[in-house]
């Protein structure tokens, strides 16, 4: 399949959701028609979930005495993560973020497991959606999503690690099309649409009718930036805790 007509594949066939604290509902939409509907992500429920009353550093200090380093999942994200191309430990981050390793976990939205998958994105790969909840099928449709979104992306070799993976989970998390408008006003501006520091800087400014009437934003008005941004931040807060704790 060429990269253009999965591009277009993936535009037209998702959408992502996801609801704020207020529980107010907002909808962004990638080149094409529509974004990735990846996740709903559960940013928010870092503070809201009832149910992981725990602290972070309380849940860590529990796993010392357990035959895993940071979740019961070690094992199948090393896997797939090596099949994908991710650091493992960066499969962690997205999955305590999204589901905080609840396997069984359905939202309202429909996303599904420990990577909260919609069906619709295990349809884009021919994967059943029935079978998402399989973990080790879960973990694999995320990966081969965030493969998919790296390979659209187009980044450059030069590009540090830190500012490619962040840009790749805004992309999860946002929609490939507001990444790529806050890159053509990055450019625009003589700014590098390499850096995720310049990158995050436009997604919040395509809230103002200054920059987003402009041709080279495609989408129009985007005011999930602040969303896209915290879970930019926590997600890339664990994966760099979880480098310190594993290899």
């Amino acid at each position: 399949m060429s990269k253009f007509l999965s591009f277009v594949i993936l535009c037209i066939a998702t959408t992502v959701v996801y609801e704020t604290s207020q529980g107010q509902t907002r909808q962004s939409y990638t080149e094409g028609m529509s974004s990735p509907a990846v996740v709903e992500s559960a940013t928010e429920a870092l503070t809201t979930t009832t149910e992981t009353t725990q602290t972070t550093d309380e849940q860590l200090a529990e796993t010392a005495e357990l035959p895993y380093t940071i979740s019961a999942f070690d094992p199948i994200m090393r896997k797939v993560g090596e099949e994908q191309g991710y650091d493992w430990r960066f499969m962690s981050a997205i999955a305590y973020n999204e589901s905080r390793f609840k396997e069984d976990l359905v939202s309202s939205r429909g996303a599904v497991g420990i990577m909260q998958i919609r069906p619709v994105v295990a349809r884009h790969f021919n994967i059943p959606v029935e079978s998402l909840s399989d973990t080790e099928t879960n973990i694999r449709v995320a990966g081969m999503l965030l493969a998919e979104l790296d390979d659209l992306l187009n980044l450059p070799a030069s590009i540090s690690e830190q500012d490619r993976l962040s840009i790749i989970l805004a992309s999860y998390n946002a929609g490939i099309g507001r990444i790529h408008d806050a890159c053509r006003l990055a450019r625009s501006e003589g700014a590098n649409p390499h850096s995720w520091a310049d990158v995050s800087r436009y997604l919040e400014l395509m809230a103002d009718p200054a920059y987003y009437t402009r041709e080279t934003v495609h989408h129009g008005k985007f005011n999930g930036s602040r969303q896209t941004l915290g879970y930019v931040r926590e997600v890339m807060k664990m994966y760099n805790k979880y480098c310190t704790m594993a290899s």
